[in-house]
C-alpha cells in the first residue's frame, strides 16, 4: 500500500473477513500511537472492545493506565449512536455535541498531537439496515477528520457486501484508506 501523504487526513477502513485480523489491525494501529504518545478513541461494541482490549495488553499496552490517564477512552458503539441519532438519520449539531466534544477534550492539552480513532458504529448501521445512515455518519465523520487532524479508522464486515458491490465502492470512497490485514502507520503531527 503506498505511504499515507503528511498533508491529508487520514480516514481508513478495514473490510475484514474474520474478527481475530481486525482485533490484529485496530490494536497494532492503536498500540502504534500509544507508544507515540497519540491518544486513542475506541467506540465499538462490548465483545470488539474487550477483544481490542486484550490485543493491545499482547502488545504491551496498559490499558487500565491508558484509560486512568485519558489515553484511552472506550465507548460502547449503541450507546453512543444513541446520543446523535434523530429516527434513521444522524444529527450532525448532536454528533458534534457527542463525538466532537469527546475529540475537543482529548486535545485540550495536546494541540500538537493526532488522536487515533477506531469506529464502528457505520457498521452497527449497515448491520441494522440503515445504510444511507452509515454513509451520512462517514460524511460526519469526514468533518471532523479535517477539522481536528484524526487518524479514524472504520471496520466493517465482508458479510454485508457478499451482493452488494456498488455499495462496497460507495463506502470505499469516503476513505482516503482501504486496508486488507496490514495497517497504515499514521505519524503526522497536527498542523504539519
Amino acid at each position: 500500500m503506498d505511504a499515507i501523504s503528511a498533508d491529508s487526513h487520514h480516514h481508513a477502513v478495514q473490510f475484514y473477513l474474520d474478527e481475530h485480523s481486525l482485533f490484529t489491525t485496530v490494536a497494532d494501529f492503536l498500540s502504534e500511537g500509544l507508544a507515540l504518545q497519540q491518544p486513542a478513541i475506541v467506540i465499538a461494541t462490548p465483545a470488539h472492545r474487550f477483544a481490542i482490549q486484550q490485543h493491545l495488553s499482547a502488545r504491551r499496552i496498559d490499558c487500565a493506565k491508558a484509560r486512568r490517564d485519558g489515553d484511552l477512552i472506550m465507548l460502547d458503539a449503541e450507546e453512543t449512536l444513541g446520543q446523535f441519532m434523530i429516527g434513521d438519520q444522524p444529527d450532525q449539531e448532536l454528533f458534534e455535541k457527542n463525538v466532537g466534544v469527546i475529540i475537543r477534550q482529548v486535545l485540550e492539552e495536546r494541540s500538537e498531537t493526532v488522536i487515533r480513532a477506531y469506529g464502528e458504529m457505520v457498521d452497527v448501521l449497515w448491520k441494522e439496515g440503515r445504510t444511507e445512515a452509515a454513509l451520512l455518519l462517514e460524511s460526519l465523520w469526514n468533518k471532523l477528520i479535517v477539522r481536528h487532524g484524526l487518524a479514524l479508522l472504520c471496520g466493517y464486515s465482508m458479510g454485508h457486501f457478499d451482493k452488494q458491490p456498488k455499495q462496497l465502492a460507495r463506502v470505499s470512497g469516503h476513505h482516503t484508506h482501504v486496508l486488507g490485514n496490514n495497517v497504515v502507520p499514521f505519524h503526522r503531527k497536527r498542523g504539519t
